[in-house]
């Protein structure tokens, strides 16, 4: 299974749970903290995807770690990740989740990849066009990678639309490959 099936699986799983116990904002919180802090030092995660290490020994270290510190539904989605060998994943699941949060809030994260920073008019326009194909707030992340060459790339709802220069002409090269010359 690729990584973001098994994020969009478990977290469809978790958000429909906490969602029926209106727990939704305090265990997307909870979950981004726990993310930063495991983006910060994956000891703890490398620990709970060891398979040397006995089930018995995570399933508690998981409990006496967050069971006083995380919503309890929360705290026995994770013991299913480390029954299930998913822990891993976690990372991914975290951000699956929150999008699944913002998407019920009409929020949609768009990362706009381009050669050059967005100028403040480009980015208007860029977020006018955006609001009117998803019908959703946009909240936007821009990164600048000069290896585009010219044009954007925008990343949305696990969609990528690439009108970059350099995707461009790797089309065409590749049309011109195809033509047959006499």
């Amino acid at each position: 299974m690729l990584v973001w099936e098994v994020a969009k699986k478990y977290a469809s799983a978790l958000f429909m749970s906490v969602q029926e116990r209106k727990l939704v904002d305090q265990v997307d919180e909870q979950m981004l903290a726990l993310k930063i802090v495991l983006s910060k030092d994956r000891s703890l995660l490398d620990y709970l995807a060891a398979p040397q290490i006995p089930d018995e020994n995570k399933l508690e270290l998981v409990s006496t770690i967050f069971g006083p510190r995380l919503e309890k539904i929360l705290v026995e989605f994770l013991l299913l990740l480390v029954r299930k060998h998913r822990a891993n994943y976690l990372p991914e699941i975290a951000d699956e989740f929150d999008r699944l949060v913002k998407v019920e809030k009409g929020i949609s994260k768009v990362t706009a990849i381009t050669a050059v920073p967005l100028t403040g008019d480009e980015e208007s326009r860029l977020l006018k066009t955006l609001r009117a194909r998803s019908g959703l707030t946009i909240e936007l992340t821009k990164k600048v990678d000069p290896s585009i060459l010219g044009g954007m790339i925008v990343i949305m709802h696990n969609e990528v639309i690439d009108g970059s220069v350099r995707h461009g002409l790797e089309t065409l090269e590749e049309q011109l490959a195809k033509v047959r010359v006499h």
